[in-house]
C-alpha cells in the first residue's frame, strides 16, 4: 500500500546528507567504506518506508537484495562492461567488490530491523 510517512522521510534526508558528507569530506577508510555501506541500507530502508506501508522484514529483505545485487554488479565490473563514464553513477553503483561490504549491508539491515522491533514494541505497550 502506498502511503507517506514523514518520520521515515526525514530520517532518509538526514542519512542522505550524512552519506554525502562522508563521501565528500571523509578520508578515513572505515568510515567511508564500511560505515557508509552500513548507512546505505538504512537510507534505502527509510526511503521505502517513507512511501510503502509494508512489513519491516519484507522491506529489509528487499533492501538487502538490492544491496547485494549492486555489489555483485561491481564483481562483474558492470561499469566497465557498460562503459559508464558518469561520475555520479560510478559513485552510486561503486567500482570495487568487497565481502566486507556485504557484511556491512547485512548489519545495516539487521540493525534497522532491531530498531523497528524495539520502537514498535515500545509504542504497543
Amino acid at each position: 500500500m502506498i502511503t507517506y510517512n514523514y518520520r521515515y522521510f526525514l530520517t532518509f534526508i538526514i542519512v542522505l546528507i550524512t552519506e554525502i558528507l562522508i563521501a565528500s569530506y571523509c578520508t578515513q577508510p572505515f568510515i567511508r567504506n564500511i560505515f557508509g555501506d552500513f548507512l546505505a541500507t538504512i537510507l534505502l530502508y527509510c526511503f521505502f518506508k517513507s512511501f510503502l506501508k509494508v512489513n519491516p522484514l519484507s522491506i529489509g529483505i528487499a533492501v538487502l537484495t538490492i544491496s547485494f545485487f549492486v555489489e555483485f554488479l561491481q564483481l562483474i565490473n558492470i561499469i566497465k562492461i557498460l562503459n559508464i563514464e558518469n561520475r555520479i553513477i560510478k559513485i552510486i553503483i561503486g567500482t570495487t567488490f568487497s565481502i566486507s561490504d556485504l557484511i556491512a549491508y547485512t548489519f545495516g539491515v539487521v540493525t534497522t530491523l532491531v530498531f523497528e522491533k524495539l520502537i514498535n514494541s515500545q509504542f504497543s505497550n
